[in-house]
């Protein structure tokens, strides 16, 4: 009886293991769901923990209204942009702070203006949808 309860949690961990890396990791754009007519949310789990937690570091530290405001305001975003765009936004929105010549890709360029210009007004609509203060 032992050895059979051991086997089988031995197969059910390889099971686990085999279908967790064999799943799709790739970040696919967002999307509605046809059927439900509501919002997938496409954004690696990486990406939305990392937001997360920037957001409760300016907000005042991690507090139970911090955190749901904050888990909140990434889902908002991720309404308006596509991962992809949200990417690209936050990383000319980093950059754009570089000086000189070399900071002129991440400041100049029309697409940096508009990606950047998008991700505020997202940003400032989920911060209005989400109370973040």
């Amino acid at each position: 009886m032992k050895k059979i309860s051991i086997n089988f949690i031995y197969f059910a961990l390889i099971s686990m293991i085999t279908g967790c890396a064999t799943t799709n990791t790739a970040p696919v754009a967002s999307a509605i769901n046809p059927v439900t007519n509501t919002y997938i949310n496409q954004y690696p789990t990486r990406d939305l923990v990392d937001y997360v937690l920037n957001c409760v570091a300016k907000h005042g530290g991690l507090t139970y209204i911090s955190q749901y405001a904050c888990g909140c305001k990434i889902d908002k975003v991720a309404e308006k942009l596509s991962f992809k765009e949200f990417e690209a936004a936050t990383t000319f929105s980093y950059l754009r702070k570089t000086p000189g010549e070399n900071g002129s890709a991440f400041r100049d360029p029309k697409q940096s203006k508009s990606l950047r210009k998008r991700l505020q007004e997202a940003e400032l609509y989920a911060e209005k949808m989400c109370f973040v203060k």
